[in-house]
């Protein structure tokens, strides 16, 4: 059975700049543009601080969802074009609905959202789509996270739904050519105090939301998974209602890869997010790793 590489590149780590919002004592806002060409707004002030960040790769088959919050997979989709809105929501929504239902054993899974990025200013005009982020952040926090339910299901639906575990689990994964520049790194969940994390207000045209930013702290540990291919994915949580020891949140971002050649094609990826719904008897933390293996999204989906 095939598993994803773990001998992609010679680095079993880069040292490499990450952008960590500064706790002023004001709740940042970030305002969200239409995709294009034009950045996101943001209010706050932050600082490039200089972590390492570990190759995953090698230990790949040691991570699990519930401990340090992403596990890391080969998974080979039907899609021919990420860029065709109805192929994506006739393939790619189903395939990554069930992917997640068999990652995490939910016994509903909703995929409500994806986004498309691209490093390349002309690429991110001509196709409509959004930047790389670059703050570490994680994309949930305590009072969205539930709001967000609320906000997709009808109120009776909703709310039965909330009195048993639910986790926001996204997929990230190249759509193109392989990860050369802009790669995500992601914090293991377990170094991510509460301390760190500071909500910020995300208003979109219809809707006012809520994520964290992320504040430094020496002890964060950071991983990426270089030269990531089209059949690889990411899988990470950035909510869990459990508060049981569980990862509940990884702090993502996008860095400058020092490693990367002269000319390298820009990033193009998406990432899909989605609900997932547990029934009581599956919500009893397991500590036994997820291991990742190949999956196969099938004809038809």
């Amino acid at each position: 059975m095939a598993r994803p590489n773990k001998q992609e590149q010679p680095f079993d780590f880069v040292e490499a700049s990450l952008n960590y919002l500064v706790d002023t004592g004001e709740k940042p806002v970030s305002h969200s543009n239409e995709p294009g060409s034009t950045p996101v707004q943001h209010t706050g002030r932050y600082e490039e601080r200089t972590v390492t960040v570990h190759n995953g790769r090698p230990i790949l088959d040691r991570l699990s969802l519930e401990r340090e919050g992403f596990i890391f997979v080969n998974h080979e989709t039907m899609v021919s074009n990420f860029y065709d809105e109805e192929e994506l929501r006739s393939v790619y929504y189903p395939e990554m609905e069930r992917l997640v239902k068999e990652l995490t054993g939910a016994s509903k899974v909703l995929l409500f959202d994806h986004t498309l990025r691209a490093e390349d200013e002309a690429t991110r005009e001509e196709k409509k789509v959004r930047e790389p982020v670059r703050r570490v952040h994680n994309d949930y926090t305590e009072w969205s996270g539930p709001q967000r339910v609320r906000d997709l299901l009808p109120a009776g639906e909703a709310e039965a739904l909330l009195h048993h575990r639910f986790a926001v689990i996204q997929v990230w994964r190249p759509i193109r050519k392989p990860v050369k520049t802009a790669p995500l790194a992601i914090a293991d969940a377990r170094s991510l105090k509460p301390k760190d994390l500071i909500a910020t207000e995300r208003k979109y045209p219809d809707r006012v939301g809520e994520i964290y930013h992320i504040t430094f702290n020496p002890d964060h540990r950071w991983f990426y998974f270089p030269n990531m291919q089209r059949n690889e994915a990411l899988v990470f949580k950035t909510y869990d209602s459990e508060k049981d020891g569980r990862a509940r949140w990884t702090a993502h971002a996008a860095f400058d890869d020092p490693t990367s050649p002269p000319g390298a094609p820009a990033r193009e990826s998406i990432e899909v997010r989605t609900l997932a719904f547990f029934s009581p008897a599956a919500t009893a933390l397991t500590p036994t790793p997820i291991t990742p293996r190949q999956h196969h999204s099938g004809k038809g989906s």
